[in-house]
């Protein structure tokens, strides 16, 4: 596993662009899209849209992830 950012490439509504992300926050980010029926792009361009401008396009990722998996826990929990 590599604790390192890579640069992955994603394509945001017909734009390319790329973000760098641990190996295991895209695992995340990957096995949450399938999860959802949806292409990985398409939930990465959702994510974008609802960003804003204070964080970059990796930590609303990250932070996606980080959220979703904190939801599935129990209350208290986190």
């Amino acid at each position: 596993m590599n604790d390192r950012p890579v640069k992955r490439s994603l394509t945001l509504r017909g734009h390319r662009t790329s973000v760098s992300l641990e190996d295991a926050f895209w695992r995340a980010f990957r096995e949450i899209a399938q999860s959802q029926g949806r292409a990985i792009n398409d939930l990465a361009a959702e994510i974008d849209e609802q960003r804003g401008t204070e964080a970059g396009l990796a930590t609303a990722i990250r932070l996606f992830v980080l959220r979703h998996y904190q939801a599935q826990l129990p209350p208290g929990r986190f």
